[in-house]
């Protein structure tokens, strides 16, 4: 039976009357857009005739739909926990008296702006999620890989770019600059004020992510997204690194790790970036059968391995840079966390120097979290006279120059979701040391790369020795590393397309 001539009834078609306020307006906007979308057809201009179609549409409590009118009556993404909730209070009391509280504008002057906001549901669209990489110009891994899969998405299809409000509870479209920011890494941006004036609402469309989200709004809202939104969902998996090797990541990353981990269980796919990275998420799926859920289908979509030629001008600038007419150039890439291993990398080096090989050792990477210990040991080699530095960062121009000029590269990483620097020094044509494991030893299965023990710097620095003194080693890597395959970031995107998007699995 229906309540809206009940007293409750009578004061919420006055709350949703068109004639009084901004809030109530939008309310009232909002709520045409939840029936229209629910019911397929337009919605009715009386606001009684309104709320009784409400509550027709919402009576069987089909928590797919309650979860579409917390969305659109509030303006932000629900969590599953208020799904579940509102669904119950359905079945006892009926629609409206679950949806009162959502009904009525708040009188709470901090949700000013969320009440007047306008709510686009978006059906059907593919919605690429580029949240953190639109508003940085870092190309960090997990940046570089959701930029070059997403400028060609852009490319090839038609997808909708999307972030996330201030307080990450609702997705939007991106602006102009985020969009330039998010394919092409131009510069770093800040959220505008007022940009989160339109939000989206996902009703059974797809959702990609190809980034890694940590913030627990935004993965507490994307878990009940995956659960009840109707749509197709698919993740990037870079590494489970934060559960299969907690002691290396910062303070904090364990508990966000769980966060999205949680999102991803109800989530449809997760393409891995290497067959170990595969073995890493199918050891957790398991683990989600103590909890009566089947996971995610995962398989790997692996990254591609490109070389990219540098021009003449940035190798004429790497040799003055590097000192490479003077000594051979070592490099080791990557962020000083401790998983990349680069104090051991220091101790080799030192073993090497010691032994008499000469050598110029460059790291290209920034600071980490619990980095103290290595820059204060760089500072020690330099400060005995020792040929080493360590650069923030290089643009990609001169990075692959140093790729193309180095006598090896190091990366004897304790566990990596792929190991970029290790695909492009063997493209390059340049010898690596890297670590006999995972995805290193993956990537490495064709040759280019001496594999070592990572945690013996003994036998880091005879690899590294061998490379820098021996012509006829060093010869016989790199002769072995031309054999590689090499597969285009293109065929990546491609791939991850169909894997992600048409639900074909790869090749």
């Amino acid at each position: 039976m229906s309540t809206v001539s009940s007293p409750l009834g009578t004061r919420l078609v006055a709350s949703v009357n068109l004639a009084r306020g901004g809030q109530r307006r939008a309310l009232r906007t909002r709520l045409e857009t939840l029936v229209a979308t629910l019911s397929g057809e337009p919605a009715p201009d009386d606001a009684r005739a309104l709320l009784r179609l409400l509550e027709e549409l919402l009576a069987d409590a089909d928590r797919s739909s309650v979860w579409l009118a917390l969305a659109v009556l509030r303006a932000e993404l629900p969590l599953a926990a208020d799904v579940v909730r509102v669904a119950r209070d359905i079945t006892l009391d009926g629609p409206l008296h679950a949806l009162a509280p959502y009904l009525t504008p708040s009188r709470n002057p901090l949700h000013r702006g969320r009440g007047l906001r306008e709510v686009e549901v978006v059906t059907g669209e593919v919605l690429v999620d580029l949240e953190h990489t639109s508003h940085t110009a870092l190309a960090t891994g997990i940046q570089r890989v959701a930029r070059q899969a997403a400028v060609r998405w852009d490319r090839d299809h038609d997808i909708a770019l999307v972030g996330w409000t201030w307080d990450d509870r609702s997705l939007r479209r991106l602006d102009a600059d985020e969009r330039r920011t998010g394919l092409h890494g131009a510069s770093h941006v800040e959220l505008r004020p007022g940009g989160d004036s339109r939000v989206l609402v996902p009703w059974r469309c797809t959702y990609l992510l190809p980034e890694l989200a940590t913030e627990a709004p935004r993965t507490q809202r994307l878990l009940a997204l995956a659960e009840y939104s109707g749509s197709r969902t698919g993740v990037i998996g870079f590494d489970c690194v934060p559960l299969s090797s907690g002691e290396t990541v910062g303070e904090g990353m364990g508990s966000a790790f769980a966060g999205i981990m949680a999102a991803v269980r109800h989530m449809d796919r997760v393409a891995t970036i290497s067959h170990a990275a595969a073995r890493e998420y199918e050891g957790w799926r398991m683990m989600l059968a103590g909890v009566g859920l089947p996971g995610p289908r995962i398989a790997p979509v692996v990254l591609p391995v490109e070389a990219q030629r540098p021009s003449e001008a940035a190798l004429d600038s790497a040799r003055t840079r590097f000192l490479t007419d003077v000594l051979p150039l070592v490099l080791c890439v990557g962020s000083h966390e401790p998983r990349k291993n680069h104090l051991a990398v220091l101790h080799a080096a030192e073993l090497a120097w010691r032994s008499g090989a000469q050598f110029n050792l460059v790291f290209v990477g920034g600071n980490s979290w619990n980095s103290d210990a290595f820059t204060r040991r760089l500072r020690e080699l330099q400060d005995a006279g020792r040929t080493v530095e360590s650069v923030s960062a290089l643009s990609d121009d001169l990075l692959w120059a140093g790729y193309a000029l180095a006598r090896c590269v190091l990366f004897p990483s304790l566990n990596e979701g792929f190991g970029l620097p290790v695909a492009e020094a063997i493209a390059t044509g340049t010898p690596v040391v890297t670590s006999r494991f995972g995805s290193m030893q993956e990537i490495a299965q064709h040759g280019g790369a001496l594999l070592v023990d990572p945690r013996d710097e003994h036998e880091l620095a005879d690899a590294l020795v061998s490379l820098v003194t021996d012509d006829d080693v060093h010869a016989s890597v790199a002769r072995a590393g031309a054999s590689a395959p090499t597969r285009t970031w293109d065929e990546y995107a491609a791939d991850l397309w169909a894997f992600l998007v048409e639900h074909r699995d790869p090749a």
